[in-house]
């Protein structure tokens, strides 16, 4: 094995000063972990099991790891179970979707284990993996193998079984990384739904690369490799890339183009690592997208590369500074409902503006900006009520990804904090009606739950890949419609795909349809759809609100 020599401690030996690690040497894993996460962020994103704009899980936990790094980065702390427990409060506040969350948990568990020793050596390390899987099994209320949680028990089990015989903690993590490489791989036996999508576990695969990164360093291999695939064109979600500009990256470069000849991928990404840092590529139909954050003195070396490659046929270049102090406007105009102490206040995940004004017309005290890719962390929930008057709060995700979030704050808070597991917008905004500022709060959860199953969720999307899924074939850019989260319909256009869900939903039965439509669609296109939803039904109310949100075309109640 080669070993970093600025790393001797990890290196091994069999005396025991040579086979532990403090503070500060776990500081250098973890900073080594986020690195090499980042590297690989783009292959976890693509691990998407349906084909919509979700592929988030490398996102989600490439920012849940830099909250940890951020909490450690300028500690000097060299007791390795303080400095644990500091990555593991760091990790529980930035935590975002349900893979950050579960990732905080295995870091809690990590960090109980050490509790207050100075070094970690072998025996510690294997306990630590132990406890980290016991507490993230215990996080979930429903576990389901064949994910994240799966890889963390093997993890475990594999290092448990070698503790009489390896002495030497880079050895150990070098079986473990191995053992989390098997069981990524085996994922799709354990969870039908990763097969038939030809994909294995985005969460169990970032574990492994934050591990990977780990056992990179001790062996002095590099952490930011190029990497060497692309995803989909309708998969690039650029949006997300304002959230983690690095010091020093003044500009942002998105550009299309046309290769005259096979694009070496490989060299592709070497180039532009001189360049800059962000880097996303995405491929459709022999056409490339490239965005990129670079200094202000090389704005325009990608441009002029591209040029040599082929014919650059789009180019977009944003100053992420002006941006950053001149942000867009956010949804601090909007007028929320008053709280007074002693009352009920509810924060709402909202993911566009228009849906944002409507919860705040139903009494919504808070609005936190979210959604589909932009699941927002721990800390970001939090500090929207922690200063609201009132010690009752109730909080809708409206997104299965952020529920398990949005649970989190209450390890942090000395508030009295009920999370309503709304998935959808539409269950959000049918819980709000059922709200009751100044009942009692267990009632009032109660039936703002029982209010979820009153409407049927319908989301109209463009699919980011080509994929068969429950018998239904996905061509990569048709419109695909879910019903509950559910896919159920593959076709050319948007009027197809809204009516396939009316019929699927049992519309005919309801009595009211409500369109919000996205910010990506035209209003003469909405009006046109909406003609031909109403002489379908006649006789049914049928709202249609601009709700802004990015991704989907349409989120479609039926109540």
């Amino acid at each position: 094995m080669s070993i970093n020599p600025q790393f001797p401690p990890v290196a091994g030996g069999k005396n025991s000063e040579e086979s532990t690690i403090d503070g500060q040497e776990l500081k250098i894993l973890v900073e080594a972990a986020l690195t090499w996460l980042k590297t690989n962020q783009q292959t976890v994103n693509a691990l998407n099991v349906f084909p919509v704009p979700d592929g988030d899980t490398g996102t989600n936990m490439l920012l849940t790891m830099q909250a940890a790094y951020d909490e450690i980065k300028d500690s000097g702390e060299r007791n390795v179970g303080k400095m644990a427990h500091a990555v593991a409060q760091g990790a529980l506040i930035g935590a975002r979707g349900n893979s950050g969350v579960i990732l905080s948990q295995l870091w809690r568990g990590f960090a109980r284990a050490l509790d207050n020793y100075d070094r970690m050596d072998v025996l510690k390390l294997i306990a630590a993996f132990r406890e980290s899987r016991n507490t993230a099994y215990k996080g979930v209320v429903r576990p389901v193998e064949g994910t994240i949680l799966t890889v963390a028990s093997d993890i475990a089990d594999a290092a448990e079984g070698v503790k009489e015989s390896v002495t030497c903690l880079s050895e150990l993590l070098e079986l473990v990384v191995e053992a989390a490489d098997v069981s990524v791989k085996r994922t799709p036996d354990l969870l039908p739904i990763l097969k038939q999508a030809g994909v294995v576990d985005s969460g169990g695969k970032g574990l492994f690369f934050i591990l990977e990164g780990m056992l990179r360093k001790i062996q002095g291999l590099p952490l930011e490799t190029a990497l060497t695939t692309v995803q989909p064109l309708a998969a690039m979600e650029l949006d997300h890339a304002m959230e983690t500009v690095e010091p020093g990256q003044d500009f942002e470069v998105v550009l299309d183009l046309r290769p005259s000849q096979p694009l070496d991928l490989e060299s592709f990404y070497d180039a532009l690592s001189e360049m800059g840092t962000s880097i996303q590529v995405g491929e459709g139909d022999g056409m490339y997208r490239m965005h990129i954050h670079v200094p202000t003195e090389n704005r325009y070396k990608p441009i002029d590369y591209a040029m040599t490659l082929g014919t650059v046929t789009k180019v977009a270049i944003e100053n992420l500074i002006a941006q950053m102090e001149s942000p867009e406007e956010t949804e601090s105009h909007l007028t929320l409902a008053p709280v007074e102490p002693g009352q009920i206040a509810v924060v709402a995940v909202s993911p566009g503006s228009g849906i944002s004004r409507i919860f705040a017309s139903l009494g919504v005290a808070a609005i936190v900006e979210g959604g589909q890719t932009m699941n927002p962390s721990t800390k970001e929930i939090l500090n929207a009520f922690e200063n609201l008057p009132t010690d009752k709060i109730v909080i809708l995700p409206n997104n299965k990804n952020i529920v398990m979030a949005a649970q989190a704050t209450t390890d942090l808070t000395v508030k009295k904090v009920a999370v309503i597991p709304s998935k959808t917008v539409p269950q959000g905004l049918s819980a709000m009606l059922r709200l009751m500022p100044d009942g009692d709060l267990d009632n009032v959860v109660a039936e703002m739950t029982a209010a979820l199953t009153d409407v049927e969720t319908g989301e109209i999307t463009t699919a980011t890949r080509s994929v068969e899924i429950n018998g239904i074939q996905v061509d990569e850019g048709e419109v695909i419609a879910l019903h509950n989260g559910k896919l159920i319909q593959s076709t050319r256009s948007l009027e197809e795909a809204c009516l396939g869900f009316l019929t699927a939903a049992e519309t005919e039965d309801r009595e009211r349809i409500t369109l919000f439509y996205g910010k990506d669609i035209s209003k003469n296109e909405v009006n046109s759809i909406a003609d031909v939803i109403r002489k379908t039904y006649p006789s049914h109310e049928l709202e249609i609100h601009a709700g802004n949100q990015p991704h989907y075309q349409f989120i479609i109640a039926v109540e």
